[in-house]
């Protein structure tokens, strides 16, 4: 087979040692980044989880609902992206600049709405997930308990936006080092104040989720801070930071661009991180319980899921940088090569994920009933890890080349098509076991990886949008 007249299919599949020193280089900062990003959830989850299911139980819903926020940003900043890769590919520092002002201006608005949305309806959010066989006494219980971590964790959706704003750039022209260091300071600051402040530590108020809330929050702000100023700081190693606030001037053109390549994105965050808080509330009325097993299980695998999420975000930077130096067979090359490394990393990953199902929920102070569904949900997550290992990669491909309505339709609206209905009626209208409908649920991504896989060898996506 040939992916095209000069590409074997050896090519695509295997790397030499330079490729894989390159990719090296850009993706594991990014893997430890985002995993110790991961870990401080942990440590919220896993501290929390110490004081009870309840408090344990909020915190999951508004780390949920506070998702949706975080990918809108994520896919708000995306369409920016891809042209700031391909604009670094191309040398043009002033394009960069000119994505990063859009990006900021872009993040303002939706923290902005973002806080106004869930200070006016977070109630009514939160009682979405308290149905089914939750007791009406544990159901008041938890709706105290997370309204409280909300209105703490409002605090820290700024500087969030400020640090996706400035790590986004810096991703885009392979420099991951920085965010990588500010996320371990922050992980570090998370982890003594959770300390302080959730258990009432060397004399200070145990606060409970309150404490737990603040100490995210103060997180955040340390680890913006390291990022923005450590970007203004080394002009020669950060070119496009150089002048970036002189003028807030941004072609109009650019600005069209950018906001049809990018709707669909946000877009496509938005209704796939609302279809994550859906499924989740499908899953709820089998009881709290089943919330607490997932909110153990989402924790945990989203770690062990980093190192292939964090390629799909490599496959981007790469390709992208490729496709915008003119490089089109090298673009076609490095994304096969990275579909076929996310794949085979989920052999290593998905494989410790399932050894260490049974010992991980035993962190959490909580019934032993919950721990084992936790245990059979982290196994069947293991299991599927590759078909969604192929799914983001091939995701990343597509939008790598700015095919971001075919990318809206391959992601959100397969999952609303499909995922969401099938645990809608499972749920409601079955009564199969609750670890098997999350399996059947999962397992339709299969039908995703088909999709992808016929779209990414079509070539349609292999262009420049910067020309």
């Amino acid at each position: 087979m040939q992916t095209s007249n000069t590409l074997t299919l050896r090519e695509c599949v295997l790397g030499d040692r330079p490729f894989y020193r390159h990719v090296a280089v850009v993706v594991m900062p990014i893997i430890v980044q985002n995993t110790l990003s991961n870990v401080v959830s942990l440590l919220d989850n896993v501290m929390v989880g110490q004081v009870g299911t309840l408090p344990m139980s909020a915190v999951a819903i508004i780390n949920q609902l506070l998702f949706v926020y975080n990918l809108v940003i994520w896919g708000s900043l995306a369409g920016a992206g891809i042209f700031g890769a391909q604009f670094f590919g191309q040398g043009n520092m002033e394009g960069v600049r000119q994505t990063f002002r859009i990006k900021l201006v872009t993040a303002a608005a939706l923290t902005a709405g973002a806080i106004l949305l869930f200070a006016a309806a977070g109630t009514p959010l939160i009682e979405l997930y308290l149905t089914g066989d939750t007791s009406p006494a544990d159901a008041v219980a938890t709706l105290g308990y997370a309204r409280e971590y909300l209105w703490v964790m409002l605090v820290g959706l700024v500087p969030f936006a400020v640090t996706q704003t400035y790590a986004g750039t810096l991703r885009e022209s392979g420099q991951t080092t920085l965010p990588m260091q500010a996320s371990m300071t922050a992980m570090v600051v998370n982890f003594i104040f959770n300390g302080l402040l959730i258990f009432g530590l060397f004399g200070f108020p145990a606060l409970g989720v309150v404490g737990a809330g603040v100490a995210t929050s103060l997180s955040r702000f340390v680890e913006c801070a390291i990022v923005v100023t450590g970007s203004h700081r080394s002009v020669e190693r950060y070119p496009f930071f150089s002048g970036v606030y002189a003028s807030f001037r941004i072609p109009g053109a650019l600005v069209r661009q950018v906001a049809i390549k990018g709707a669909p994105l946000l877009l496509n965050e938005f209704l796939w991180s609302v279809s994550q808080a859906a499924l989740l509330q499908c899953y709820s009325v089998r009881g709290i319980q089943v919330v607490a097993a997932l909110n153990i299980c989402n924790t945990i695998t989203v770690i062990f899921n980093e190192v292939f999420l964090s390629l799909g975000n490599a496959t981007a930077i790469l390709v992208g940088q490729e496709l915008g130096a003119g490089r089109k067979d090298g673009a076609r090359r490095t994304a096969w090569r990275m579909i076929v490394l996310s794949a085979s990393s989920c052999l290593v990953m998905g494989s410790l994920l399932a050894l260490f199902s049974p010992l991980i929920p035993h962190v959490y102070n909580t019934e032993m009933s919950i721990r084992l569904l936790a245990s059979s949900l982290i196994r069947v997550a293991a299991l599927c890890m590759p078909l969604f290992a192929l799914a983001n990669a091939m995701y990343f491909t597509l939008r790598s080349g700015g095919k971001t309505f075919i990318t809206f339709l391959f992601d959100s609206c397969f999952t609303w098509a499909a995922n969401v209905p099938m645990a809608f009626v499972l749920t409601r209208f079955t009564g199969l076991n609750i670890v098997l409908v999350y399996f059947l649920v999962n397992v339709l991504d299969l039908i995703k990886c088909l999709i992808g896989f016929a779209l990414v060898k079509g070539g349609s996506w292999v262009r420049s949008i910067v020309e």
